[in-house]
């Protein structure tokens, strides 16, 4: 089963891209099947007001763990115990 991460970003987010590659690595390093869901905040007002400038949010499994930036050892911690 994979591991559910949601990244709440915006388009032209060098932040976001780098997150998201972030992830993308550390799943394939540890061999954990991760299914990301890309959400635009910049479509949905409240997202857009909750979040601000603060973005990419990377939530694991539904809960936010990162904001601006993932750290990759936390997750592989946070995949591995999922």
């Amino acid at each position: 089963m994979a591991v559910p991460i949601t990244v709440y970003r915006r388009e032209h987010c060098s932040l976001c891209e780098e997150a998201l590659a972030t992830i993308e690595s550390v799943a394939e390093e540890t061999g954990v099947a991760v299914d990301i869901e890309e959400v635009d905040v910049d479509a949905d007002e409240a997202l857009r007001e909750k979040y601000g400038d603060h973005v990419p949010v990377v939530a694991v499994d539904g809960v936010e763990q990162f904001r601006i930036r993932v750290d990759p050892t936390v997750l592989v911690g946070l995949l591995r115990e999922a």
